[in-house]
This record gives C-alpha cells, sequence and structure tokens, in this order.
C-alpha cells in the first residue's frame, strides 16, 4: 500500500526564482545547504542531498510546474520510485510552493516533516538573505 500527502509553504521569492534554483546544481546546493547535482530538462537525473535523494525529472512547465520520480536510499531496491510534484504560484509576498508527494512506501510518512526540516525552513532563510 502506497501514502501520500501534500504540504505548502510560502517562499519570498518569485515562482520563477524558486523553480530556476530548484533546477539548478549550485543554487540547490546552497538552498538546502547540502550537495546536489540538477537538470533542467526533462529526462535528467538529479540527487541532492550527498546522494541520499535521487530521481529524474519527467515534467517541467517554466516557472509553474516540475514534476520527478523521487526515491532515497532508505527504499528498499524492491520498491519503485516515488512520484514528486511541485507547484509554483504567485503570491502577496512572494510564492505558493505546493508539493505533492505520491506512491510513496509504507515507510514514507516520514518525508512529510522532512520537507518542511530539510527544504521548505532552510529555503525561506536562503531566499530572505538574497
Amino acid at each position: 500500500m502506497s501514502i501520500e500527502f501534500e504540504i505548502q509553504t510560502i517562499l519570498p521569492a518569485t515562482p520563477e526564482q524558486v523553480y530556476l534554483a530548484w533546477l539548478d546544481s549550485e543554487a540547490h546546493s546552497a538552498m538546502t545547504g547540502s550537495k546536489a547535482e540538477a537538470s533542467d530538462q526533462v529526462g535528467g537525473r538529479f540527487t541532492a542531498w550527498d546522494g541520499y535523494i535521487t530521481g529524474e525529472t519527467l515534467e517541467l512547465s517554466a516557472g509553474q510546474r516540475i514534476v520527478q520520480s523521487w526515491r532515497t536510499t532508505e527504499f528498499e531496491e524492491s520498491e519503485p520510485d516515488s512520484h514528486l510534484e511541485i507547484e509554483f504560484a504567485p503570491v502577496e509576498g512572494g510564492t505558493k510552493l505546493t508539493l505533492r508527494h505520491t506512491a510513496l512506501p509504507e515507510h514514507g510518512d516520514q518525508y512529510r516533516q522532512g520537507w518542511v526540516d530539510s527544504y521548505f525552513d532552510p529555503m525561506r532563510e536562503y531566499f530572505e538573505s538574497r
């Protein structure tokens, strides 16, 4: 049985700035505080958090949406990749980022708080300091 969740945050940057940072190795590393290798191409592979996260970019809609396959080193080899959809919408004060994480294995609910601690909070600090 797979699990899924949706979480949101507001970031002090434009949707295009957040979108571009997510898909750029140097910016992604800087905004999370850990080494990442990103790709801004459909079919491009990526890693984050020093290889803890890996996946492939499946769909891109410039400044609006990113869809990726996603897994961590905690996934069993027999478990399929999960599915990550990130949407960026302009709001007063910046961008509303909506993250839908689906097709996670049963142990995957831990990633709900992981997104907040390892992405949303450091991203907010990163964009506030720019």
